[in-house]
């Protein structure tokens, strides 16, 4: 049975980033991308791929798998999982993640990632987490904490971009 060409695109992008190849992920953007997850919002293209560039760097013990991938002409959506060690505690994750795509000229130009942030910040962050990862205080901390983080990737490597 063959794969619908955006199906494909889906399972590229996911096998690139088991691969931990970065720029192989960006290749499957479209110049016009928006990404969007409970802690990264409203990522452009130069800053959301700069965001998997860190992201695969970074995780030095990440594993990703990925399944339930289905798309059409418009639409797309895969399922995947994340286990890796959270740099700024040390603390074990498995992150179950929903993602929702959007295409045009056979690149994504929309990513959506859905996960349960309670659920992360209490592995991630441990008691913090637990007490309030449920409160919009600590989620708008840890992304203040990840974009400056991702200002800082970006501007040590001299990258740019909204």
């Amino acid at each position: 049975m063959d794969m619908h060409p955006h199906a494909q695109l889906i399972h590229d992008f996911y096998t690139a980033f088991q691969r931990r190849d970065a720029q192989a992920m960006a290749a499957c953007y479209h110049p016009d991308l928006e990404f969007s997850d409970a802690v990264f919002v409203g990522l452009r293209h130069a800053r959301a791929t700069a965001m998997w560039t860190m992201l695969v760097e970074r995780g030095t013990d990440l594993q990703l798998t990925f399944r339930d991938v289905q798309a059409d002409d418009h639409t797309g959506r895969a399922h995947w999982d994340a286990h890796y060690t959270f740099s700024t505690t040390g603390r074990k994750v498995i992150n179950r993640i929903d993602a929702a795509f959007e295409f045009r000229d056979g690149k994504i130009v929309r990513h959506r990632d859905a996960f349960d942030f309670w659920t992360w910040s209490r592995q991630a962050l441990g008691p913090a987490g637990l007490l309030l990862g449920w409160t919009p205080l600590l989620k708008n901390q840890v992304r203040k904490q990840a974009q400056r983080s991702l200002d800082k990737f970006m501007k040590e490597r001299g990258l740019t971009g909204p």
